[in-house]
């Protein structure tokens, strides 16, 4: 039977002189090469579509990333750390946009521990930049609140307008077109009335 096998089949076949137990041997490994596959294959997909959610931090999703590299070199599948850092590179949101766009304008590539230490520095500054963020807007926010919280009790405590001889400015007669008494307390609308014999009432209209 191994001598009906191709040539480079052969070294990973089992080697025994029963025929049985080498047909035992053979499913078996074949039903664990099937699922080793399996597993590379699910490791491969993980490294590949791997997002930072900044649900952790930044050294943690990168380790775990080199994680899944090791596991593939130790089932055959070498990922070469150049590759390994292009994943983590494509790994990283919008906010390290201009990180990434920096690491392609220079010569030298980073291996897997720079690119790490420089993640680390980068992060911080982002979270820097995010709290000050926060901070300026809650800030700006409580000013306006204030400001305009205050120019309502101001309105709201204005005191009512009054001339030096103490008459309310509201108080404007629409007869004599003078500020200090209403219509119905008018005299020059006393006097017109007497004129014309007309006995004078306040609530009286002018014809």
């Amino acid at each position: 039977m191994r001598m009906s096998m191709v040539e480079n089949v052969k070294p990973s076949m089992p080697k025994t002189e029963n025929a049985k137990e080498f047909m035992k041997m053979i499913k078996e490994y074949s039903q664990s090469d099937i699922t080793d596959k399996s597993i590379v294959g699910t490791l491969m997909s993980e490294l590949t579509t791997k997002k930072f959610d900044w649900s952790q931090p930044i050294h943690e999703h990168v380790t775990g990333m080199a994680n899944i590299a090791a596991r593939l070199k130790s089932m055959g599948m070498e990922v070469n750390e150049s590759f390994l850092v292009q994943f983590i590179m494509n790994s990283l949101p919008p906010e390290f946009g201009q990180f990434q766009v920096n690491y392609n304008t220079i010569k030298d590539k980073w291996n897997f521990q720079e690119i790490k230490a420089m993640l680390v520095q980068e992060e911080g500054r982002l979270k820097k930049m995010r709290d000050h963020s926060i901070h300026l807007t809650t800030h700006e926010g409580a000013s306006f609140s204030k400001g305009k919280s205050g120019k309502k009790n101001k309105k709201d405590k204005a005191p009512m307008k009054v001339n030096k001889g103490g008459i309310q400015k509201d108080q404007k007669c629409f007869f004599c077109k003078k500020v200090g008494h209403f219509k119905k307390d008018c005299p020059k609308r006393k006097s017109w009335f007497e004129k014309k014999g007309i006995p004078f009432n306040p609530a009286h209209k002018r014809n």
